[in-house]
């Protein structure tokens, strides 16, 4: 079987091969057309050589690649993948190849120009340089020196009540009903990862399609198969993030020697710690040079061993600051690639669950389902077993007791057959994950009938009982199940926002089986306000889940409606305000002033907490390297944790009623509009010094309809559902799904930016796995020249396709401008039909010349000797022919410039690109306005002509009085 690429309405790609290599190597092809850019900027940014070409701003992040050696890490995963398995490298090297393939067929990505970067060569490690850079700081070691800090300044109650998810994080909303709730007796998956933004998207929706697999889902570009979310026809996956801790820091004791560094270990010992240099290039700026030290423990990616500049120290009596990171795959040189082959090939949960077995990083809670009514709930991935002091803070590494001694055991359960499991990041049932949330039908109301299970123990019903947060009996927990389960809870009731414990206290979680996994969660409002919702419905089909994904409740409004509801002697406006918001539906609807409204007070309230003098200690950012000050920084922290902070029972004496007094007065005196007005969608690109914002979003970080902003600094979002999916293991065909923007990384194509719309409203594309409904793609056109002119952009001269192009070039040669190539009258069939006749000939050739991405001229050469012209002149060896068309001006009228810049391109091509000597036109005698832009580009006039008389099938062209003229190569380019 040859290897075929088709496209769905949306662009997506379908792709179909004899073999799984030969599917992984279109893979790679097809994302190096759609994701050229994309694919360059990532592995740039895990070999840390992203300042080369993105200049300053990518300096911290390359210092840490390199510290780090992410690249090195991903060669010696590489490296042992050969070993242990050596089928999978083979195919992650078909996958590198297309990549390659399609880098060298040529590329009209703009920021390749824009940078002045070229697409460079891939090898057979960079997928696993790229999957380790992309997801090397989603277990927020970070996190551990924000506490260190809080600790230092506030003691150790800050780290309570500053514990849950924030900006640093990725999260994700997930949840599962089994048959026994669906319409059709069989399970539906959905959910929606909550990464940042990016253009083009960190998601890629693809279908991959060999003798042994057909498989839709959701890809990471740059990386082989389908990883998080899939669906084989038989049965389907998906994932979110466990908030497992599984990354170490360690303050190293270092000294210098005449052989380089050593290290003190646990055991007394100085020993040798590898050590050298290596140059970061910087554009625009001078290079910088970064020491490299690894110690025992790991890279050391903060300080040496003179210590850090800039004010951070270390505790009394010890050694200058150094901290190296240990983190999984450094140590067992395994990135979990074994899983992605065996996944493609699954055909039951089983199959799943034996894959990710074998998962290394991130750590990630599975679901899964099949067409048999198996059913999957676990966590996958990587957790070394170590001290409870790791887990949660910087520790000595020339004490003992901090070593590594084996891994956990992955929490597992099988979910009851008629159960709804809900994931979305929260503490206990989802990390580790290990409760199904078995809502119950309303009353009366049976449920729906279902296939037989496939086997015993997939019917198990769940016994686990819910844990308590630490410090809590069950009962006083933040959501008892009989209020979680309420069929009564309703969309919009003020009911149905549920108290958090005051400032839970920091230490030990505990899930399924006893095992420790992470330190700080997401709060349990999405996966409270998702069980809630599933609850309100005896059964369930895959068009109903879009409603749940955008679903606007607010759960961690209560607190601060609270303190709201407490204050007296207001102002008029303030205490108008406070009775808006105490009657409010606690909706974060794009086009609610209410929802507005209350963001102002939040903003208002979180900036001064963070300004209170209380906090004046870790409002000072420390000197740690600048990749980590995300975590650091005290205004997000605050923000993120507002609702613990409002609700502790003492917060270093701060009047939290003073203060959001003063901040609702501060609201009410402003203006406010709608929450769309200020909460809008703000895309990462990897180009663009300062975002530009987009459309106006619903949903806010607590919200089911997570859209992140950063309250107290900024509304705008630049997180949120990187995707949406519905799995319908019914019927596939019914499965949905959807990306912010669209499936192409180009700007200006159809697709780069065509899923937006639905991504805003709700809604989701239909999943397309028959082949006979899309259409086969047209063999790629590559250009035959590129030039960048400074000013102006990229021309690319491309050769004409009579079909595809016809509706342009007719357009163009229908105007009256363009008489003289005689098509005026003439259909865009009779168009087509020329240029395709054209197509035949060696001597007659057409070009479309783009500018970026627009059409902007139509260029044909000839063989002199070859047509009438040649008749009426002596033809010299190396004439060559060419005819000008240039599109009409657009809206803004003339524009200067325009026709020397592209003249200037299309000599370089004609005269060197196709090493001729002399170009000739002959415009006629009465177009006065080409002849003297063709004389004042540098073109000698020469004698003025009558061609003959043409006649070809559906032209005919009079006999013509022509002006020649001719451009010398030597005058071109002396």
């Amino acid at each position: 079987m040859t290897t075929q690429i088709y496209r769905d309405a949306w662009g997506i790609p379908h792709l179909r091969a004899g073999s799984a290599a030969e599917l992984a190597r279109a893979q790679g092809r097809v994302t190096a057309h759609d994701r050229a850019w994309q694919l360059e900027a990532e592995r740039h940014r895990a070999q840390g050589t992203s300042a080369a070409f993105l200049g300053i701003g990518a300096l911290p992040w390359d210092l840490f690649a390199r510290r780090a050696r992410l690249d090195d890490t991903a060669r010696r995963c590489f490296a042992a993948l050969e070993k242990r398995d050596p089928e999978t490298a083979r195919w992650v090297r078909s996958y590198v190849d297309g990549v390659n393939e399609g880098l060298g067929e040529g590329t009209s990505a703009p920021e390749f120009a824009e940078s002045g970067l070229a697409p460079g060569r891939w090898e057979p490690w960079t997928p696993l340089g790229v999957w380790l850079a992309t997801h090397i700081l989603f277990a927020g070691f970070p996190a551990k020196l924000w506490r260190e800090e809080a600790i230092r300044h506030l003691g150790p109650d800050a780290v309570g009540l500053f514990a849950t998810d924030g900006p640093g994080t990725s999260g994700s909303n997930g949840w599962l009903v089994s048959g026994a709730r669906t319409t059709t007796g069989l399970p539906v998956l959905a959910g929606d990862p909550h990464r940042f933004i990016e253009d083009p998207g960190v998601y890629q929706q693809v279908h991959l399609s060999c003798p042994e697999f057909d498989v839709i889902g959701l890809a990471v570009p740059g990386v082989p198969g389908i990883a998080h979310f899939g669906h084989t026809g038989t049965v389907a996956w998906a994932i979110t993030n466990a908030m497992a801790d599984y990354q170490d820091l360690y303050r190293e004791r270092l000294r210098r020697t005449g052989a380089g560094v050593e290290a003190l270990g646990p055991d007394g010992v100085w020993r040798r710690a590898a050590r050298h240099t290596e140059t970061v290039e910087v554009a625009g700026e001078e290079s910088v040079e970064v020491e490299v030290i690894e110690t025992e423990r790991g890279p050391v990616v903060i300080g040496g061993p003179e210590g850090l500049d800039g004010g951070v120290t270390a505790p009394p009596g010890t050694p200058p600051l150094a901290v190296s990171l240990r983190y999984p795959p450094r140590v067992t040189e395994d990135l979990g690639f074994t899983t992605l082959l065996p996944l493609l090939r699954a055909r039951q949960v089983a199959d799943v669950d034996r894959a990710f077995d074998e998962w290394a990083e991130p750590v990630n809670v599975v679901q899964a389902a099949d067409t048999e009514g198996g059913l999957l709930h676990r966590v996958a991935g990587k957790v070394p077993l170590r001290a409870e002091a790791n887990r949660t803070r910087l520790v000595p590494a020339w004490e003992p007791g901090h070593d590594w001694h084996g891994w956990h055991q992955p929490p597992r359960a099988e979910p009851s057959a008629d159960g709804i499991a809900v994931m979305a990041n929260q503490r206990g049932p989802a990390t580790p994950p290990g409760r199904v949330r078995k809502v119950p039908p309303p009353e009366g109301v049976p449920p729906a009938p279902r296939r037989p299970a496939r086997s015993p123990t997939a019917s198990r019903a769940w016994e686990v009982p819910p844990l308590a947060p630490p410090g809590e009996s069950p009962s006083t927990s933040s959501t008892s199940a009989s209020t979680r389960h309420s069929p009564s809870l309703r969309p919009g009731d003020p009911q149905s926002t549920h108290r958090t414990p005051q400032g839970p206290p920091f230490g030990r979680t505990t899930g399924l089986c006893g095992h420790d996994l992470g330190v700080e969660f997401a709060p349990p409002h999405r996966a409270d306000r998702i069980a809630a919702l599933l609850g309100e419905r005896a059964h369930w089909s895959a068009a109903d889940m879009p409603a749940i994904h955008m679903d606007t409740h607010l759960g961690s409004a209560a607190p601060l409606l609270d303190h709201l509801a407490a204050l007296t002697g207001l102002t008029p406006e303030a205490t108008a305000l406070c009775d808006r918001l105490l009657i409010w539906d606690r909706r974060m609807d794009a086009d609610s002033t209410d929802a507005a409204a209350y963001a102002a007070v939040r903003g208002a309230v979180v900036r001064r907490l963070a300004a209170h003098p209380a906090f004046a200690g870790p409002a000072e950012p420390p000197a740690y390297p600048e990749v980590f000050q995300p975590w650091l920084a005290l205004l997000p922290r605050v923000g993120f944790a507002l609702e613990h902070l409002l609700r502790a029972r003492e917060l270093y004496g701060v009047d939290r009623s003073e203060i959001v007094r003063a901040a609702v007065e501060e609201a009410a005196a402003e203006q406010a509009g709608v929450w769309g007005d200020t909460h809008r969608l703000t895309p990462w690109r990897a180009l663009a010094d300062t975002p530009t914002p987009g459309p106006g979003l619903s949903g806010d970080h607590d919200c089911v309809l997570c859209t992140s902003s950063v309250p107290g600094l900024t509304d705008l979002s630049a997180r949120g559902p990187a995707a949406r999916f519905v799995w319908d293991l019914a019927r596939r065909e019914d499965s949905l799904w959807v990306v912010p923007l669209g499936a192409s990384g180009l700007p200006g194509s159809p697709h780069h930016r065509d899923q937006l719309p639905l991504w805003l409203m709700g809604d989701l594309a239909p999943v397309i796995t028959d082949f006979t409904r899309l259409e086969p793609e047209p063999p790629a056109r590559r250009p035959v020249h590129e030039q960048h002119v400074d000013g102006f952009g990229t021309v690319h001269v491309l050769p004409l396709d009579p079909a595809a192009d016809a509706e342009v070039v007719h357009r163009w040669v229908s105007e009256e401008r363009a008489a003289f190539w005689g098509m005026n009258g003439l259909s865009q069939a009779q168009v087509a039909e020329i240029y395709a006749h054209m197509d035949t000939l060696d001597t007659h050739h057409a070009y479309l010349v783009l500018r970026d991405d627009d059409p902007v001229a139509l260029l044909q050469t000839y063989e002199p000797g070859a047509d009438r012209v040649g008749d009426c002149y002596a033809v010299e060896p190396g004439d060559i022919g060419i005819h000008l068309l240039l599109a009409p001006a657009g809206p803004d009228g003339a524009r200067p410039g325009w026709s020397a810049a592209l003249m200037g391109v299309l000599a370089a091509y004609v005269l060197l690109g196709l090493d001729r000597r002399r170009i000739v036109v002959d415009p006629d005698v009465r177009n006065e306005k080409a002849i003297a832009r063709f004389l004042w580009q540098g073109f000698v006039a020469g004698p003025r002509v009558v061609l003959p008389e043409i006649d070809i099938p559906d032209v005919f062209l009079p006999e013509k009085r022509a002006q020649l003229a001719f451009l010398p190569r030597e005058v071109a380019f002396p």
